[in-house]
Parts: structure tokens; sequence; C-alpha cells
């Protein structure tokens, strides 16, 4: 069996977006302030293109709300999907590497 370690790596930034999102409410988050928490997660070749490229998906899936500026410029929040999804009050569809609720309420 391999491990496909892009998947692991592109489901896991989906979290891990979300995740920073969701800590930065009320607040639109700036592309640029994600690019540096994704660097500080999966190292220095997290890229621009793929922090957009998955921010897109999360959109396409309802869970984030993008403005994408004339000047080229990416603000993300969180839709109320996407706070549900972050608080575990909803479940995780496959696309997206939400750790397993582990702990009581």
């Amino acid at each position: 069996m391999s491990i496909d370690h892009a998947k692991i790596r592109r489901e896991s930034m989906r979290w891990q977006l979300i995740a920073y999102l969701n800590k930065a409410r009320p607040m639109t988050t700036h592309e640029s302030r994600l690019l540096d928490t994704m660097q500080v997660i999966f190292g220095a070749d997290a890229t621009p293109m793929e922090i957009r490229r998955e921010l897109d998906y999360l959109a396409d899936r309802k869970l984030v709300q993008l403005v994408k500026e004339p000047s080229g410029t990416w603000y993300a929040d969180l839709t109320r999907w996407g706070i549900d999804l972050a608080e575990y009050t909803v479940d995780c569809d496959p696309g997206i590497a939400r750790p397993v609720k582990y702990w009581a309420e």
C-alpha cells in the first residue's frame, strides 16, 4: 500500500485553513497571513498558488467566502457552514482532514 503524500498535504492544509479562519473570526483574513501560517505548518515550500487552490476548493464547498480584489489580492472568511465544521457541529465530508473529536463536551 502506498501513501499519497500529496493528498494528505492537500486535505490537511484545507483543515488548517479552516482552523485558522475560525480563530481569526470575525476579522477577514488576507491571503498573506494564511500563507505565512501554512509555511510554518507545512514548510517553506507552501506556495501562494497552493493556498489559493485550497481556498478555491473550500469556497466551492461553501465553507469559505472569498473576496478576490482587482489588484489580485484575496481575502477569506468562513461561512456559517465553515464555522459549523470548525466547531464540530456538523459531519465532515471527505476531502478535509479534520481530526476526530476525542474530547467530551
